[in-house]
């Protein structure tokens, strides 16, 4: 008897421990969406910083307007574009906003990456320059142009001098993939020269025309009401806010969105648009 009654007060004592426990793990998992939540509802924002007109909107803009809203907003100098997602998808910043789609799913596939973008921004075009001619019908044959060598800047340039009649592309082609193999047509015998767009702007003086980005027109100094042809922007193109993907409900990110979407960021576009700047439909 005595033994029996000894083993009933192991298995209760062994019951109580159990849940004991358990509610120790309850408390652990509470813990954790509390810790979640903080994360989502942080008042500092820490964004990835470069060199260009992208990052000096969001500085001369948005922070602002974030500010007034009760943010801490820091910057992360980042030498390029790929150092600056790296850092975004490890969580060492936690926007950007300097980047197309296509640039960012390039990212996510080559870097296993989880990269989102959560609103269109204004855009610069990329368009064509000449030192040179003062039309795009002035082209020569066999005249020499230059283009960007990295992928996604590679074809929307392509598609620009689609575009102006230059040349003519497979129409079974990617348009976010597009390379030279890709020309059926080049009626004026183009010489092309694929090249860091960093350095198209200083070797312009070697070349009949070259096709650049906004930003690097931006960031060499280069009048943009000078472009002899502008390209017509694709929704994969367009420069997008981007965060990790656990992150896009957050409180900050969706303040970033609003402040974006927001009439006082409207106003200083109007007084500040030069005609640099393509904005989206949905910010004006």
């Amino acid at each position: 008897m005595k033994m029996k009654k000894f083993i009933a007060s192991v298995l209760v004592a062994a019951t109580a421990f159990g849940l004991v426990a358990c509610g120790n793990s309850g408390t652990g998992d509470s813990a954790k969406s509390d810790s979640s939540a903080k994360s989502t509802d942080k008042k500092e924002i820490v964004y990835g910083k470069s060199q260009g007109p992208y990052t000096e909107l969001f500085e001369d803009a948005i922070v602002p307007i974030l500010e007034k809203e009760g943010y801490t907003v820091k910057g992360v100098d980042l030498s390029d574009l790929q150092t600056a997602d790296v850092a975004l998808n490890d969580g060492d910043v936690d926007v950007n906003v300097e980047q197309h789609t296509a640039y960012m799913e390039n990212f996510n596939k080559s870097y296993n990456g989880d990269l989102v973008a959560i609103s269109p921004i204004p855009t610069v075009p990329a368009g064509v320059y000449s030192d040179k001619y003062d039309s795009i019908d002035d082209i020569p044959n066999g005249a020499k142009v230059a283009v960007p060598n990295d992928a996604s800047n590679t074809a929307r340039c392509y598609l620009m001098l689609q575009k102006i009649g230059w040349i003519k592309l497979d129409e079974s082609a990617d348009p976010s993939a597009i390379t030279q193999d890709d020309i059926t047509e080049n009626p004026h015998n183009i010489k092309f020269t694929e090249m860091n767009s960093m350095t198209i702007p200083a070797t312009m003086a070697d070349f009949d025309y070259v096709a650049i980005t906004g930003s690097v027109v931006y960031n060499a100094g280069i009048d943009a009401s000078t472009a002899l042809a502008n390209e017509d922007i694709q929704d994969y193109l367009v420069l997008q806010i981007v965060v990790k993907k656990e992150n896009k409900d957050a409180a900050w990110a969706q303040a970033i969105v609003d402040a974006y979407h927001s009439d006082e960021f409207k106003e200083y576009m109007k007084k500040n648009n030069d005609g640099l700047w393509w904005i989206p439909e949905e910010l004006q």
